[in-house]
């Protein structure tokens, strides 16, 4: 559905014409069993009498006639039960990153409203485009926006209005403190009450043993992980060639003059091994890893995204 920038509320600007002719015929869906509450797209880990079989179990009295397999009874002269997988739909929660760090825009960073995005407006506009697929398929989506500590947390809903109540959420956070992405992480985890879909908006600005223990913790929950680690290009290359007065976003008053040309190569090298550390981690724990870099036009690396993941 494409809709006019005439009389648009503001917070249904963050999903404008171009996005939606983009990813409207997209979707995201679940990998494995997840729980849900209405009959669904997904799959579950509960059996029922669905269309995807499962295994068979012996048949007791009370159960339906209907199920028997008579093949298997054929062949071995007892009474088994077909069990299939039920499906479901999906419960997914947005984390979106809102600390200082985030407020970050590069030079080289693709342009939102006409302006190089901050690594904020990227992850702002890319949650908005999940929620709106989530939501136009039925499936229950919740969000928690998050720096020092949970700003917000919306539990997952599926109603249409659901849709207007995370877009305004988005719209008028702004990015502001520290943070410590671990800490939250652990937090949400024991909040959201059973298994599902938790996607990550984040620089992953931390200690990245911390930050891993943090993952597993959603992993131990059962959840599903995709972690969208959206980085500034300037950040992945340290284009600087001269003496720059560098700023933290996140702790007010610190800042540093520094010679790029000295730092360079340390800088490139823990950056690098930060990032793939985070990599390798992620696919152990069967984790979805998506690098993005805010040069990419948001809407372009999200569908990209989406059309790699139905393979």
């Amino acid at each position: 559905m494409a809709l006019s920038t005439t009389n648009v509320p503001e917070y249904m600007r963050l999903l404008p014409q171009e996005t939606l002719a983009r990813l409207g015929k997209l979707d995201i869906g679940a990998r494995g069993a997840v729980e849900g509450v209405i009959t669904g797209r997904h799959k579950s880990p509960y059996k029922g009498f669905s269309v995807e079989f499962a295994e068979h179990r012996q048949y007791v009295p009370g159960d339906d006639p209907k199920n028997l397999d008579w093949r298997v009874f054929g062949r071995i002269d007892r009474y088994y039960i077909k069990q299939y997988i039920e499906e479901t739909n999906l419960r997914a929660t947005i984390l979106v990153d809102a600390s200082g760090s985030m407020a970050y825009a590069g030079e080289a960073a693709a342009k939102i409203g006409g302006k190089p995005a901050s690594k904020f407006k990227y992850a702002q506009h890319q949650a908005a485009a999940l929620a709106y697929l989530l939501i136009h398929q039925q499936d229950a989506t919740g969000m928690v926006t998050f720096d020092t500590q949970i700003r917000r947390y919306y539990p997952p809903r599926s109603r249409p209005s659901q849709l207007r109540i995370l877009l305004e959420e988005l719209n008028r956070t702004e990015p502001g403190e520290e943070t410590d992405p671990a800490a939250i992480f652990h937090d949400i985890a024991e909040r959201i009450p059973r298994r599902g879909l938790v996607i990550i908006f984040s620089d992953m600005f931390g200690e990245l043993a911390d930050i891993i223990k943090a993952l597993q913790h959603f992993r131990y929950r059962k959840h599903q992980v995709i972690l969208f680690h959206i980085m500034a290009d300037e950040e992945l290359t340290f284009p600087f060639d001269k003496w720059t007065n560098f700023r933290c976003l996140e702790i007010k008053g610190l800042q540093e003059q520094l010679d790029p040309k000295a730092i360079r190569g340390a800088y490139l090298a823990r950056v690098a091994e930060f990032v793939r550390g985070l990599d390798v981690e992620c696919g152990r724990m069967q984790i979805d890893y998506v690098p993005m870099s805010t040069k990419i036009p948001y809407d372009v690396a999200m569908a990209n995204y989406l059309v790699n993941r139905r393979t």
